[in-house]
Order: C-alpha cells, then structure tokens, then sequence
C-alpha cells in the first residue's frame, strides 16, 4: 500500500520550536489553564495580525460564540451567516437563541455575496451582527461587506479559522470587521491541536471576553458569579505549542501558495476544471487548494480514485441550508453555494507533501481525463 497522503495534517516545526515552549511550562509546572504561555501568544498573534488585542480560548467555535456575545447578541436576535461554510461558524448563533439567515455565496470569491447580503437587509432590516467567512483561505469582499454593513451600524465578526495569513488588500484577514476569530484546529495552516482565538481593536471586549471564557469568576476571596461563564479558556500548554507554531506560519502559507500554483499548472487545463477564485485584492494564505469540475468527470470520481490509492480529499462545504439541522432557517441567494459544493472538491494540501507526492496525486487524477 503506498503511504497515506492526508488533506491537511499538522505539521510540526523542523526547529523544534514548540518543544521549547511546551517544555517550558512543564518545567515552571504551568500546564494548567493559563501561564507565560497563553499571555505571550495573545500578544504574539495580536502583534502578527495587528490587532490591539486578542484572547486565547479552546477553539474557534468558542471564540466565535464569545464575539456574538460581545456584539449583544440574544435571543430572537437575527445574525447573517454564509451559508458555504463548515457548520462551527453556524452554531454559536443557536448557542445564544438567535436566529441564523443563510447568504449566498458569489462565484466571484466562493464567498458571501455583497449583492445577497443587499437583498437579505431589505428583507430583515433589524439585524445584530454579520458573520463572514474566509473560505479555504480566500477573503470575502471586505470593502463591500463593511459598506452595507456600516450603513445599517452592524457589527460583523469575521470568522478566519481557514485564513491566517492571507490578506485582503495588504490586511491581515480577521482584522477589517470588529471581531476576527482563528483557529488552531489539527488541519489549521498552523496548530495547537486544538485551539482558537479572538481578535480585536476593543480591549475593553477583548478583556470581556477572557472574563467570560474564565467562568466569569468575579474578583472575589470566595467563588463568585455575577454573570454566565464558560470554560473556553486556551492551557498554557497548548498555548506553548501555538506560539512554536506562529514562528513558522510565513513558510506554511508560502508552501500552500506552492502547492496551489503546482496543481492549477498541471490540471488547470484539462477540460471543465477550474479553480478557486485569486483576486488581485486577494493574498490567501491557500489553505485548501479547490477546484470545480463541471465536464463528465465529477468530484466523486476524484475522490474515490484518489482514496484507492490511499489519498485523501474531500468535496467543498455542503451548505447550511441544505443541512438537515439549519434548513428551516431561512436563505437568500441563487444557490450559487449549491452549485460549489455539487461540483468542488478540495485537494490534498498537506505541507509536508514532497514533488514526488504531488506528481504522484497530479498522474493519478490526470489519468481520469485518459480513459
């Protein structure tokens, strides 16, 4: 059997960066929640995105279900969501008794649609926060988003769990709209095997939100609760991980970018195959490498070709309001997302993948076009 080739695992620094960290707190016995660790790579991370502030929490669904607290979101409240999306963008909507509407993407960026998202305000104008999606790395069109947005004085979170380090016109993706999440889970460009983190140029609601994540203990001798709390908050050990993990993040994005450009070289001219969207106002950081097949050959033929040969990939995001928990809530758009997810797959964009690996992956699917 050839070896196993995974979509995206993690990938460990060849310097050994993490160990140190790691090592570290168990030296100092900081293995608990909290430490040097955890604070360092707040303001690591911050520093590196630019932003003023940021809180390590236990993944990116808690750091996204802490920004829609932070923004006032409640009950019977209406948050926007991209409707291509993986579902943990989704959840904490229902997490706070709120209700979710789905917006279509556009083919223009696989992203939420500033034309969809017109035409969901003048449907439901008393909206609480918008939530937007940059898919495989890709960036949403900010500029748009934020202008409709701004008009109607709604805050919009973004979520960049697939996107740190790419950029939308020389801006680190997660920093345009009030609220930015990552996320360090094990297929993340960069990992703490599990992890995420908010940003934000508020320190107030930064500080806010460790305050939450921390059980919301108030300042006290005894045990004392003022308001709902959650244990979101990152361990000192993972953090330790996440900040070995930060010092290689430009290698990873320049190895993904390399990854991206090989398989659109070799495949991009075979018939009906396209590849997602790079605009002049995009630098992703090509977290996914995705193409769309619209000739007789179909994702599913990709992908089972590919798993016998022990390789793995996997289609594009089936959208939210096809999924049988979310498809009672409403959606506005052309299914343009339909049409992505019926005819995308993603491609193995490990970074650990050799040439040898690519060309490998590259003959093997070439080969359906041969038959």
């Amino acid at each position: 059997m050839n070896e196993r080739i995974f979509l995206s695992s993690p990938h460990m620094s060849d310097e050994g960066y993490e160990m140190q960290y790691v090592q570290e707190a168990f030296d100092t016995n900081w293995i608990a929640p909290l430490g040097e660790n955890v604070n360092e790579f707040e303001k690591e991370l911050a520093a590196k995105v630019g932003s003023k502030a940021a809180a390590a929490l236990s993944s990116g669904t808690g750091a996204i279900h802490l920004a829609l607290r932070a923004a006032g979101v409640g009950e019977g409240d209406i948050v926007f969501c991209p409707t291509l999306t993986f579902s943990a963008t989704a959840n904490p909507i229902i997490y706070q008794n709120a209700t979710p509407v789905f917006i279509d993407s556009n083919y223009e960026t696989w992203n939420m649609c500033p034309k969809a998202l017109n035409e969901a305000f003048e449907k439901y104008p008393e909206v609480k926060a918008v939530i937007a999606v940059h898919l495989y790395g890709l960036s949403a069109d900010m500029d748009k988003i934020m202008e409709v947005c701004k008009e109607h004085n709604v805050v919009v979170i973004e979520d960049a769990a697939e996107s740190l380090g790419g950029y939308y016109k020389g801006q680190h993706t997660g920093t345009l709209g009030h609220y930015g999440i990552f996320s360090f889970n094990g297929n993340k460009i960069i990992t703490t095997s599990g992890g995420g983190m908010l940003v934000s140029n508020n320190e107030k609601k930064v500080k806010k939100v460790r305050f939450w994540a921390t059980q919301s203990r108030d300042q006290a001798r005894h045990y004392q609760h003022s308001e709902l709390g959650y244990n979101y908050r990152m361990s000192n050990v993972v953090a330790g991980i996440g900040r070995g993990q930060l010092k290689v993040l430009d290698k990873r994005v320049e190895k993904k970018k390399y990854i991206f450009e090989y398989y659109k070289r070799e495949l991009g001219e075979l018939e009906g195959v396209e590849f997602m969207p790079v605009n002049e106002w995009n630098e992703p950081n090509y977290w996914l490498s995705s193409m769309t097949l619209m000739g007789e050959i179909r994702p599913v033929d990709v992908m089972e070709t590919l798993e016998k040969e022990n390789i793995e990939s996997r289609p594009i995001w089936k959208p939210m309001h096809l999924q049988p928990f979310f498809e009672k809530y409403d959606f506005v758009g052309t299914d343009v997302s339909t049409k992505l997810f019926e005819n995308g797959v993603c491609l193995p964009s490990d970074t650990k993948m050799t040439d040898e690996d690519l060309e490998r992956i590259v003959k093997i699917i070439k080969g359906l076009w041969l038959k």
